[in-house]
């Protein structure tokens, strides 16, 4: 085992921006309203157990169907797309019609917490530092989305109604232009 500190707080840092677990509180607000079921510590083991899959056997995966990252990404902005809309407009396009516990798992473990940019990121910290540094990043990660996942009421109640409101458009518009970047980045490529 080579653990090392600077690995593993440069991997955790770059992690932790891209999973944006504090920036997801409007949409796991959302998804508690039209669900109720959201069960924090189901939806972080599921997501932290898809990373960690993805983490060894992602670009294998990807090649099986023939899909690239860079097409998987195009993908993964395309629902990060419809996410930003509704958060913007108020209209609602995501409708949960599966067993009541499973929007623990889609949308909220994938592809909010697990989607397109934690899977590219992880490849890409693959090939700068070691796989068991990443893993401990992707750990106390997936214990800070467990923690926000438990407090999102207590946040709510604190930021008030309004707050939320406000809240939903802003990370609306951040999510709109995360997902317009992700798709222009990765689009010219493919084109």
């Amino acid at each position: 085992m080579n653990f090392n500190l600077l690995e593993i707080s440069s991997a955790f840092m770059v992690l932790f921006a891209i999973i944006d677990i504090l920036g997801s509180i409007p949409i796991i607000l959302n998804l508690q309203k039209k669900s109720k079921n959201l069960h924090a510590l189901a939806a972080s083991a599921v997501a932290l157990l898809i990373l960690i899959i993805f983490l060894f056997t992602g670009e294998g995966i990807l090649k099986v169907f023939s899909v690239d990252i860079r097409s998987f990404a195009v993908a993964g902005s395309l629902v990060i797309f419809l996410f930003a809309i509704e958060m913007i407009l108020d209209v609602e396009i995501y409708c949960n019609h599966g067993p009541k516990s499973s929007s623990a798992f889609v949308p909220l473990a994938f592809p909010l917490i697990a989607g397109p940019g934690s899977f590219t990121t992880l490849l890409s910290l693959r090939a700068e530092y070691s796989t068991e540094n990443i893993l401990v990043a992707l750990v106390l990660n997936l214990l800070i989305v467990y923690l926000v996942l438990k407090a999102t009421k207590r946040i709510e109640t604190i930021i008030g109604e309004g707050g939320i409101y406000i809240l939903r458009k802003f990370f609306g518009i951040i999510l709109l232009a995360i997902a317009v970047k992700l798709f222009t980045t990765n689009i010219s490529f493919l084109l």
